[in-house]
């Protein structure tokens, strides 16, 4: 089943990305000619997305009048930062949260599709059955920018493996996943990180991951995003939606 629900994580601070987000939160800093959070609601409008919802707290005044102009957007604005998991936690505890599997995306994702819809083949590859979530993985050697020490690693016939301190891993979060209401039984009070959901879900074998077979974007830092512009002004890596 393709959810029909999507979060979009928008209220961090975007501190390596300073000094573009003194004055504009990170998701509504422009790419090629749109605000990236922009370009993320074209993707999940595309892929047959019908409801979003996305919080903010940093520089919020400004993501409410961009998600006011938005059909289908319903804003939650957090008074303090709840962090990733905790953020996602209180939207299902609001009861905003379908109980059918849905989308969250960071609010600077930003990617190329390979040979097909990349959040159609994320559902596809999803099973509930046998995952509380599934994440979408960037090839750290392909990404558009410095990637530091990867998150993953995923030996051949075996599970997913989180990078120990000294590893490099081949594999990095793309900022894309699908998860259920599953994930978050038992999450603790804000502020926490989705990593601690991730690693109770690896843990229990119930975390599950796809290798998006495009280009993705690493737009952590000023020169990352300035790198994206100029791949994607030269096309160097195709259309961006």
């Amino acid at each position: 089943m393709h959810p029909d629900t999507a979060v979009i994580l928008g209220a961090g601070l975007g501190m390596r990305m300073r000094p573009l987000t003194l004055d504009c939160p990170k998701p509504l800093l422009m790419l090629a000619g749109q605000p990236i959070l922009q370009h993320v609601l074209t993707r999940l409008r595309q892929s047959g997305v019908r409801r979003v919802i996305v919080n903010a707290h940093h520089l919020a005044g400004q993501m409410a009048s961009f998600c006011a102009a938005q059909p289908d957007i319903t804003l939650v604005t957090e008074p303090e930062l709840r962090g990733t998991g905790g953020a996602v936690g209180a939207m299902a505890a609001q009861n905003l949260l379908p109980p059918t599997p849905f989308f969250i995306l960071n609010g600077d994702s930003f990617w190329v599709d390979g040979p097909s819809d990349t959040l159609a083949r994320l559902s596809r590859a999803f099973d509930p059955a046998r995952e509380d979530t599934i994440l979408l993985l960037a090839r750290a050697a392909g990404a558009v920018a410095d990637t530091g020490r990867g998150d993953f690693l995923w030996p051949r016939g075996e599970g997913l493996v989180r990078r120990r301190e000294r590893d490099v891993a081949p594999y990095l979060f793309a900022g894309v996943q699908i998860t259920t209401l599953a994930a978050l039984a038992g999450a603790p009070a804000p502020p926490f990180s989705m990593n601690l959901l991730w690693d109770r879900s690896l843990a229990a074998g119930r975390l599950g991951a796809m290798v998006h077979d495009g280009v993705w974007f690493h737009l952590s830092t000023p020169d990352d995003l300035a790198s994206a512009e100029a791949a994607l002004a030269a096309r160097e890596v195709g259309n961006s939606t």
